[in-house]
């Protein structure tokens, strides 16, 4: 009986894929949706996640499901959000009532703040449909905590192709947003185009309200467990939410600090883990000298990367710093420690020129989680080649 089940099952997610190939192909969305209503009546949020999966294996590009899953959304969106009526209502301050939450003042913002205006565009209505999109691009916030605290879980579970395509989506409102306020801050505003613009831009944010509401939410609820949401409700602050904090937190509980553990030369902190060598290396990669000082004043650590600024034998480890330096220099350097010391400041800084290199050299007081001195950090770089960067260089443009 169970292999009879299994067998209906993948016919069932292959039917499903052969449908939505059918979009990709140019079938019109109006015969693919009459089908699909016909075929299959509703969907599960699992079948859509298995569905996008195997598109990808069958070599459908990430980039073409992301082009057309507002299509996917609409063929099958009204037999998803059925199945979800029923759902006992999250807990205040749960991350995902807070996106649920979010995605109403989303809307509400659409409907009170920027539709009002769209229609007519005297100096009045351009001016509240600025401040309208200026409001609408702290959705920013609303997706980095979804890009970042949420998609990470799914990708431990093996999901991958739904947040690489609702990332995709993401990046492309973003994107409609500025470009909207780009148009509507011009000096002579073309009405035509801005009214397709802003149409196209509110249509992509609606349809990743429903996808959120009614697709994604559904399998978080389904993947994530407890410790999950309390450690994304720990980390939710750091980003940001859109405009409005959520007046209960849910059950996030102060940290205690994580002291760093070796074991089998592995270091553990309290954001990830390194072997000892390669954060060696990782030091010795930066392009920069880094020197450190302990609360004693002595040289305990220098790092050793390719091109060196200023000279660091290893007979300066263990040497108190007042030897370290010229005795023009001595009374300067021993003035910004006792300054860290006593906590009248944590940094201090110079830049001077040597020949063909402008030297950044900055001072860190380094502290434990309890504010005591721990010692101080200089950090020596060449800035010359950052003094004459110009204009922008796109980070993927060398590999088009």
């Amino acid at each position: 009986m169970s292999e009879l089940i299994n067998n209906q099952s993948r016919e069932r997610q292959e039917a499903l894929k052969q449908l939505i190939k059918k979009l990709h192909e140019g079938v019109d969305v109006e015969i693919v949706k009459a089908q699909f209503q016909e075929q299959f009546g509703t969907v599960t949020t699992k079948e859509i996640v298995e569905i996008e999966s195997a598109l990808v294996e069958d070599g459908l590009s990430v980039k073409e499901i992301e082009r057309l899953c507002d299509v996917h959304a609409s063929v099958m969106g009204v037999n998803v959000s059925l199945i979800h009526q029923g759902d006992a209502k999250l807990l205040s301050g749960h991350p995902l009532r807070v996106l649920e939450e979010e995605n109403a003042l989303i809307e509400k913002l659409i409907v009170e703040e920027i539709e009002p205006f769209t229609q007519q565009f005297n100096a009045h209505h351009i001016m509240m449909l600025r401040i309208g999109f200026d409001r609408l691009l702290e959705i920013d916030k609303h997706y980095k905590r979804k890009e970042h605290l949420f998609f990470p879980y799914l990708e431990k579970k093996g999901i991958t192709t739904p947040p690489q395509v609702m990332w995709g989506v993401d990046d492309s409102i973003r994107a409609h947003i500025k470009e909207t306020i780009r148009r509507l801050n011009e000096k002579d505003i073309n009405q035509e185009a801005l009214q397709e613009q802003m149409k196209v831009t509110l249509s992509q944010v609606r349809e990743m309200i429903f996808k959120e509401n009614q697709i994604l939410i559904p399998l978080l609820k389904e993947q994530l467990n407890l410790l999950n949401f309390i450690d994304i409700a720990q980390a939710s602050d750091e980003i940001g939410y859109f405009h409005e904090v959520p007046k209960q937190h849910f059950l996030v509980q102060k940290q205690e600090h994580h002291q760093p553990e070796v074991e089998n030369n592995h270091v553990k902190f309290q954001t990830g883990g390194l072997d000892v060598h390669v954060l060696e290396a990782m030091l010795n990669t930066l392009p920069l000298d880094m020197t450190f000082v302990d609360a004693s004043g002595h040289v305990r650590y220098f790092s050793n990367g390719k091109e060196r600024v200023f000279e660091r034998p290893v007979t300066i480890l263990g040497r108190h710093v007042h030897h370290c330096h010229p005795p023009k220099s001595v009374d300067i350097v021993e003035t910004i420690i006792e300054r860290f010391r006593s906590g009248v400041k944590d940094e201090e800084a110079f830049w001077i020129k040597i020949k063909d290199k402008f030297v950044h050299i900055r001072y860190f007081a380094v502290r434990d989680p309890q504010g005591n001195y721990l010692g101080t950090l200089e950090m020596t770089q060449d800035i010359a080649p950052l003094k004459a960067l110009d204009s922008e260089k796109r980070l993927l443009e060398d590999y088009v």
